[in-house]
């Protein structure tokens, strides 16, 4: 393909119309702030704030820890099951709108159980949307269930034994939460039961944590997919391994600079990781708390890293690779990627 014969001032229609999966997404990050005061209005919720402006003011993060404050108590609000689904449809409509053909969406069920939230609330109105997705807007997706790293493993054992009668409601497990001080270790027989029940394993690692982290999720947990992994870039060895076995690290530019683990964005590592052949993503994390969805992250990203169509290419095709779905799913999007950018004369 000739990706110069796209000039730069038609890169961004390029970035908003190509075909994309997203693959680090958690659901309860996309909840806006207007939909947190509808909510909790709903089930008479007493927020900390007084308004939306208030609240959307307080996304002013230092660290991972100071989004989870807030994070976790703007999750206060979902309560029923029809609130699941107002969440995740809102997110699935802005999906559509950035042309996501397929997401595989991240899920804290502990954030709810802890609240006397049962599991089945939470995955009822998940998944109620997940097929209203499929039906009414043509975008397929899966659930992954997320145990929060800064709670024991014997809570994860819990967590997933809960889980026991929707099996055929999510694909897999990841690991999510607080980084630093909780090592993928703490999570090693958890992860191995889920293996043996034929679950997906992904993990976050790498994003505040060391490279050390993302090797352990590799070779302790047998994770997957590593969620972040921007740390890698410090160690030559795991680079190396991660571009050899074509191991997918979900990236996710906007979140690292809201939460400063680059302090500019032109400063993101995205662009290194890309040329040394590391099978990289965009994605969007949590969304509403971090300035933007797919596209978003595409474009600021672009513009920052003065990134180009074959750049915007190859991470779309990662995306695909990396996607937890058939080889001729996979081979359908390529052609749909294809036929986008013939439209833009390549």
């Amino acid at each position: 393909m000739n990706f110069a014969a796209i000039p730069p001032e038609r890169l961004p229609d390029l970035l908003r119309a190509m075909p994309k999966t997203e693959l680090h997404m958690h659901i309860e990050g996309s909840l806006e702030p207007e939909l947190i005061f509808a909510l909790a209005k709903r089930n008479s919720v007493r927020l900390r704030y007084p308004s939306v402006e208030a609240l959307r003011a307080a996304y002013a993060f230092t660290d991972l820890q100071s989004f989870l404050d807030i994070y976790y108590a703007g999750a206060s609000v979902l309560q029923q099951p029809q609130d699941f689904y107002d969440m995740a449809w809102a997110y699935f409509l802005r999906a559509k709108a950035d042309n996501v053909v397929h997401a595989e969406i991240f899920f804290d069920p502990q954030t709810h159980t802890e609240r006397k939230v049962s599991m089945r609330t939470v995955i009822t109105g998940l998944q109620r949307a997940c097929v209203d997705a499929q039906t009414k807007l043509g975008i397929s997706s899966a659930l992954i269930l997320c145990f929060l790293r800064h709670l024991s493993e014997e809570e994860a054992f819990d967590t997933l034994e809960q889980a026991t009668p929707f099996w055929d409601a999510f694909i897999g497990v990841g690991l999510d939460s607080s980084e630093r001080g909780h090592p993928p270790e703490k999570f090693e027989r958890v992860f191995k039961r889920a293996a043996q029940l034929g679950l997906k394993l992904v993990a976050h690692a790498g994003e505040e944590g060391p490279p050390a982290y993302i090797w352990s999720a590799l070779d302790v947990l047998l994770a997957q997919r590593i969620d972040h992994g921007v740390q890698a870039i410090h160690d030559e060895a795991l680079m190396a391994r991660l571009a050899k076995e074509r191991i997918p690290l979900t990236v996710c530019p906007l979140s690292n600079q809201k939460l400063c683990v680059f302090p500019n964005l032109a400063d993101h590592n995205l662009g290194q990781m890309l040329d040394q052949g590391l099978c990289v993503m965009l994605n969007s994390d949590d969304p509403a708390y971090f300035g933007g969805y797919l596209n978003e992250n595409y474009l600021q990203t672009f513009d920052a890293l003065k990134l180009n169509a074959g750049h915007a290419y190859q991470l779309a095709s990662n995306s695909f690779e990396a996607s937890f779905v058939s080889p001729d799913q996979k081979a359908l999007w390529r052609q749909q990627l294809d036929d986008c950018f013939a439209k833009f004369g390549v």
